[in-house]
């Protein structure tokens, strides 16, 4: 990657982003909103949450304490964690906005992964310590007893999660903050498991079957597969997970919307956060532009992407493409894409002076013998071309 000034990109962002209007700004493909916004957005519908958990978790424990419910109880629990989810998506939101710095100058963006991973084991701990009760239930059972309030308090708050889930995952979309989606995801489950405590409250109270004991399992087995869903996702954002189809693509589009841009390949987007963005890209042009022109291609395509959509380009690599090489072109496709496993070819060149055919082959990642059929088709090409020397890399599908 070339040295590059992260501090004035992220301000350009800003700026740029500011400039646009709403309308302008598609949910997945535009430049994010500003920072300062997308933070206060976060934080707001956060204590909302905190506000909303924390009296359903007061008015279910104390519920679940007088009628000896651990089902409720454990519920209450859930409530609480919740709380304590929404504390941990404020205070790393506020930390991922810290402006970059010299020890770390592509900013602190990836911190709000690692807060939604604390999330996840919040969660996770709340399901481990909601099952080890219920099953201490089973074992020495004790006589739940539910009143009229009771029952109205647990049908009100699957309301309530309903309404806060679909609010949090509304706007964690909308923001694109990886922590509300999933403690929007965490409140739809806790209104069905509300749901089924007041289900199991009816049961008893009509047939005098305690189930009590077993729907706290069913609880914590829901909120521990949950917790685990929430942690794998956030552990592929931090390993490096493909990017958005539907980004990439668009990227592409302005790309090529370039008159001198035949082709647009090897687009790589290292994230550093939520919509915060560092790309490198390929571009096919044809082979008669001068040095000065392709510095100025670059420098426009640079500009675009930032502008359209909020990404800083760190490095524009050009592919050349011949029209005297079209022959030899379709002859080399053909005996490529006969090939199984084989997606794209591009970045097609040959140096007449040196004899030396190039070109990258993208091989489909579920093809289990990448490396086998990628000699077999180097074999072939190597026995069609003998009069060529072979510079060919098999390429990520990306």
């Amino acid at each position: 990657m070339a040295d590059i000034p992260i501090d004035i990109p992220m301000r350009g962002m800003n700026y740029i982003r500011d400039t646009l209007s709403d309308d302008d700004q598609g949910p997945n493909t535009g430049p994010p909103m500003p920072r300062a916004e997308r933070e206060r957005i976060v934080i707001r519908t956060s204590i909302i949450g905190i506000i909303t958990n924390v009296t359903l978790a007061a008015l279910k424990g104390i519920i679940g304490l007088l009628s000896n419910s651990v089902a409720i109880t454990a519920d209450a629990i859930n409530n609480l964690t919740d709380a304590l989810s929404s504390i941990v998506t404020i205070v790393g939101t506020k930390l991922a906005g810290m402006e970059p710095d010299k020890k770390h100058p592509l900013g602190y963006g990836r911190i709000e992964y690692l807060s939604t991973l604390i999330i996840s084991a919040i969660i996770l701990g709340a399901g481990v310590s909601a099952i080890i009760d219920s099953i201490e239930k089973i074992i020495e059972p004790e006589v739940a007893e539910y009143s009229t309030i009771t029952l109205v308090i647990i049908g009100a708050a699957v309301f309530v999660k309903i309404i806060l889930g679909t609010y949090y995952k509304k706007v964690g979309k909308k923001v694109n903050s990886g922590a509300l989606i999933a403690s929007g995801k965490d409140a739809l489950y806790d209104a069905l498991l509300s749901a089924s405590v007041f289900l199991s409250a009816i049961i008893f109270i009509i047939w005098n079957i305690s189930l009590e004991a077993y729907v706290g399992i069913l609880i914590g087995a829901f909120v521990v597969k949950s917790g685990i869903e929430i942690m794998k996702d956030t552990l592929d954002d931090l390993l490096g997970k493909r990017a958005d189809r539907e980004l990439v693509d668009s990227i592409k589009e302005t790309i090529c919307k370039e008159p001198e841009v035949t082709g647009a390949y090897d687009l790589v987007l290292h994230s550093y956060g939520p919509d915060r963005f560092i790309g490198s890209v390929h571009v096919e042009v044809p082979s008669h532009l001068n040095a000065m022109e392709i510095d100025r291609l670059e420098r426009k395509i640079s500009d675009s992407v930032l502008a359209n959509h909020g990404i800083m380009m760190a490095a524009v690599g050009i592919y050349t493409k011949d029209d005297k090489d079209e022959e030899l072109l379709v002859d080399v496709t053909k005996i490529v894409m006969s090939h199984e496993g084989v997606v794209q070819i591009h970045g097609f060149n040959l140096d007449r002076e040196n004899n030396i055919l190039s070109l990258d082959i993208v091989m489909d990642f579920a093809m289990k013998e990448r490396q086998t059929e990628f000699c077999k088709i180097m074999d072939e090409l190597a026995e069609a071309f003998p009069e060529y020397k072979l510079h060919v890399v098999m390429d990520a599908d990306l």
